[in-house]
């Protein structure tokens, strides 16, 4: 889709039906034929023009034939199979003499905000219009951060109620986000700079005071992803003993249950010896007597056992209460 757009006497973009002097042309996802005719109108060489294309394509700037690029990654939400995540997409602002050119594949929220007119842009002013757009794609990438943080807690706060796979796939799903706005930024970063070495930045003031509020918004985005991507880090780690601690209990349990199991087992395979057992015709307490105490000594073994197994050793417990007195009388004294 292409869109041509001029500035206005009110300093508002009009939009235009052709191309014109001085015009920015919005792409967003254009077809070969539409990036073909656009190069052609232009003067734009093709390849700057599908350089944004290419969802794997890295920030970089690159000027050519009287052209300037500068491609930036901007993050954009998308649809997963655990709901909405963050990732990034290039965006490309060429500039010439005759025009401003801006392709990315989606729709950008920035660039909207410059024609609805939320941000007073000029057509005619190539170096401010890129400024200001970085500016504007700096604070997103804050305001998705700061979303990736409620995110994050809204998350925990669930888990800590009921441990579930989904909660866990959440999280780390935040994790590649943060990692995508990490790598993204750094990169936003040397372009910023690129840009800072142009003459129209060096010589004006206006110019290069906008580009220090850039570089500030830039470089606190970068700092906040490495906060949250840390903490992000450490609360992983955090599930991961928690995960590890409830599957040591679960497995306590079953071997609880497996000891206490045991019990009736051992007592029907006393049944099926050949030797004298309770129930038999003819056979009295005395002849016996070894099965009532085998069974008397094997229950009270068990009952141990288990206590040791829930409760923990005793003896230890109690030695760290005589410990514990004695250092509470101790302070006492002091």
């Amino acid at each position: 889709m292409v869109k041509f757009f001029i500035s206005a006497e009110n300093g508002k973009l009009e939009k235009t039906d052709d191309f014109k002097d001085l015009c920015w042309v919005d792409l967003v996802n254009p077809t070969d034929d539409e990036c073909e005719d656009v190069s052609r109108v232009t003067g734009v060489p093709e390849d700057m023009i599908k350089a944004a294309l290419d969802e794997e394509e890295r920030a970089r700037s690159e000027f050519d034939e009287g052209c300037s690029m500068f491609l930036v990654d901007c993050p954009i939400l998308e649809e997963g199979d655990n709901g909405d995540i963050y990732t990034t997409l290039p965006l490309a602002i060429i500039y010439n003499k005759r025009c401003i050119v801006t392709v990315c594949l989606k729709g950008n929220t920035v660039l909207k905000d410059f024609i609805s007119g939320r941000e007073r842009i000029y057509c005619d002013k190539p170096v401010h219009f890129a400024l200001t757009f970085m500016l504007d794609n700096a604070k997103r990438f804050l305001y998705c951060l700061k979303q990736i943080d409620r995110k994050n807690h809204r998350i925990q706060a669930e888990a800590g109620k009921t441990m579930k796979n989904a909660e866990i796939i959440q999280l780390l799903d935040l994790q590649n986000s943060l990692v995508y706005f990490s790598t993204s930024l750094n990169s936003n970063e040397r372009v910023h700079e690129k840009l800072s070495k142009a003459e129209a930045v060096s010589t004006r003031e206006d110019y290069q005071d906008l580009y220090e509020d850039v570089s500030i918004e830039n470089k606190q985005a970068i700092e906040t992803c490495n906060i949250y991507k840390n903490i992000l880090s450490v609360t992983m780690d955090a599930y991961g003993s928690v995960i590890s601690n409830n599957s040591n209990d679960t497995m306590r349990k079953l071997t609880i249950i497996t000891i206490l199991l045991a019990v009736p087992t051992m007592i029907a395979g006393f049944w099926g010896m050949n030797m004298p057992v309770p129930g038999e015709t003819g056979v009295g307490f005395l002849e016996t007597g070894w099965f009532w105490l085998v069974i008397a000594a094997t229950a009270l073994l068990t009952a141990a056992i288990a206590v040791v197994i829930i409760k923990g050793n005793p003896f230890e417990k109690l030695q760290r209460t005589r410990k514990k007195r004695k250092k509470d009388k101790k302070n006492k004294e002091d």
